[in-house]
């Protein structure tokens, strides 16, 4: 068994308990806070009207929910900002400002496209000290902490994962680097967090001016796509550097341990790969977006669809850590293409699939030079290519929902790539 790094294996017992105790301890935890959030979230008291919350206690039960988007969580706070608090998060919080005495929110934060959320009083609200630890940080270690302070929560993030850790950190924030690498050479700390195209920026500039930076050993890096060449560039320079995946709603969803094998899941999570622009979970090893639902009590969004493709490894991490895991960040899923002046998004390639529940995967092909486009639903299937009419339903639907004329390509089964994409732009720009 390959072991973390650090004197003790994990962060808690919930990191290796039985995967089945953990898994009836979040369907058990599921009801209630599905009623929590139509009691205290009123964006989630009109989207699951008339839903009886002790019935949703299962996966199963869990997939039936309407999964909420990012575009529709911005188009609320839109809309409802300036009533109150609440609205300020478009009611999909169940804090607001805080009031004497009462329960609120200790910082609010602005991500791009002016979506705003917020950060509870809990200690470590985030989660973020699993991921710390699992990249080998430990009590008594000075981070380095140059994620973004402003507007974003990420600086905030990893702060409050160090100091539930027992760790010092110097707020160093984005940008300075000539500064950041004197408190580096001042200060020596043990470890880094950012992202990782400023790290090596600043390995990079330390080299070429010569400032020490040996007490950096060990790294925890998010924001970016962290390619095994620039990890091993970093263990070349005595840096263990490790990533982990979070976002500004949902705080940390999955990190990576020491084995490099995919990512492992958060606890206090409940996970669902579902094919792009639809809520239908997939198998697992299928390419799909990952929908989140969170038992924050403070901002406690249901079946949240993070936008990203990923997909669920098999079997448990060689470390010991017996949560499921992910391969990490695939790709985006909010596909779209504009064909002869139309919009044409993944949701509607799976209304047309959701018709027609036999089929296997499909990819809606785009081909020809601009203005001479033309549009072909690849189809995975055995024997239903030769059922009479049915390539002529199919192309049916597509005119229905698109507005727009497809073909039918049936393809064998296992032909299309396992790649999450489910739009193909392969035109010509010449």
């Amino acid at each position: 068994m390959s072991a973390p790094p650090g004197d003790q294996p994990y962060f808690d017992e919930l990191e290796c308990r039985d995967p089945l105790a953990r898994e009836l301890a979040l369907m058990a935890a599921l009801p209630a806070q599905v009623q929590h959030a139509m009691a205290a979230a009123p964006a989630f008291a009109e989207l699951f009207a008339g839903l009886d919350a002790a019935g949703v206690n299962s996966r199963a039960a869990l997939a039936r929910l309407p999964v909420t988007r990012k575009a529709e969580l911005q188009a609320r706070q839109q809309r409802l900002r300036g009533t109150d608090a609440l609205g300020a998060f478009g009611g999909y919080s169940a804090i607001g400002w805080a009031a004497r005495g009462g329960r609120g929110a200790k910082r609010v934060f602005q991500s791009p496209g002016g979506v705003y959320e917020p950060e509870g009083q809990g200690a470590d609200y985030w989660r973020a000290a699993r991921a710390l630890f699992a990249a080998g940080v430990r009590a008594g270690d000075l981070l380095h902490n140059s994620f973004s302070y402003h507007l974003t929560p990420a600086g905030s993030m990893m702060e409050g994962g160090a100091h539930a850790l027992g760790c010092t950190v110097f707020p160093a924030g984005v940008g300075n680097t000539e500064l950041q690498l004197q408190a580096i050479a001042d200060l020596r700390p043990q470890a880094y967090v950012g992202t990782p195209s400023f790290l090596r920026i600043l390995l990079e500039k330390a080299a070429e001016l010569g400032v020490p930076t040996a007490s950096l050993s060990k790294a925890l890096l998010s924001g970016e796509a962290f390619t095994p060449s620039l990890r091993d560039w970093f263990s070349a320079r005595g840096v263990a550097a490790y990533q982990c995946y979070a976002s500004a709603d949902l705080g940390l969803i999955a990190y990576e341990t020491s084995a490099r094998e995919g990512l492992v899941l958060a606890e206090g999570l409940i996970v669902e790969i579902v094919r792009p622009g639809s809520g239908e979970p997939l198998p697992d090893g299928e390419v799909g977006e990952l929908v989140v639902t969170s038992l924050n009590p403070d901002y406690p969004l249901i079946r949240f669809g993070t936008g990203d493709l990923s997909a669920v490894l098999p079997g448990r991490c060689p470390t010991g850590r017996s949560n499921t895991r992910i391969k990490g960040w695939l790709g985006r899923a909010d596909q779209s293409v504009k064909v002869r002046g139309m919009f044409v998004h993944a949701a509607q390639v799976a209304e047309i699939m959701r018709r027609f529940p036999a089929l296997g995967r499909a990819r809606l092909v785009v081909e020809g030079a601009l203005a001479q486009d033309r549009m072909s639903l690849h189809i995975e299937a055995r024997a239903m290519a030769a059922v009479e009419g049915l390539s002529e339903q199919i192309e049916a639907a597509i005119r229905e929902v698109t507005k727009l004329r497809g073909d039918v390509v049936w393809a064998a089964p296992g032909s299309l790539a396992n790649d999450g994409l489910v739009i193909e732009d392969a035109r010509s720009y010449q």
